[in-house]
């Protein structure tokens, strides 16, 4: 794999987060109803960070969970979906919140679909909103992002990888082919 373009640094990575922090807050006019739902793995991270800018801007700790979607994805083999079921870690309704799904990476869809349908699962929110770090394009599925960091347009074969140490420091957006 090699990289073709560092699309946002540490400062970049940062800015998105904090600019889409605000228009959460804005949108949502406050947080008094709002949860943040991480999709586990790349959506973790992003979570945390949107959920600890909207603590330091409103003084308030936000609901924040980790949302496996493994159980609802239709690009998966029923073989490795066993394999690889870790669980949610959400320990509140999200009957009648506003339900923020935060991810890393949108492309086809599929995975913000499988979102979807695991927050009914767990109940029926107010609303369903989707905050990305990176929209690449290649819908497959009618879905876009509410809260967009960087759009980026790709081609289906370039990789976009998001760095996050263990620490939840950003480290960079790369492209890779």
């Amino acid at each position: 794999m090699r990289i073709k373009a560092e699309l946002l640094d540490n400062i970049g990575i940062e800015r998105a987060l904090k600019r889409i922090s605000h228009e959460i807050i804005e949108t949502n006019k406050g947080v008094e109803n709002l949860v943040l739902l991480g999709v586990v793995r790349g959506g973790v991270p992003v979570c945390e960070k949107l959920a600890k800018n909207i603590e330091n801007i409103e003084n308030v700790k936000i609901s924040t969970g980790k949302l496996d979607i493994t159980d609802f994805r239709d690009d998966i083999q029923h073989a490795e979906l066993n394999s690889n079921i870790t669980s949610n870690d959400i320990a509140f309704s999200v009957r009648d919140k506003d339900v923020v799904i935060c991810d890393n990476v949108l492309f086809t869809g599929r995975s913000v679909r499988a979102a979807i349908e695991a927050v009914f699962k767990l109940g029926r929110p107010r609303s369903i909103q989707l905050a990305v770090l990176i929209d690449r394009g290649h819908r497959e599925l009618p879905i876009r992002a509410d809260y967009v960091g960087k759009n980026v347009p790709t081609s289906r074969d370039e990789i976009v990888q998001v760095t996050i140490d263990d620490n939840g420091e950003s480290k960079a957006v790369i492209l890779c082919n």
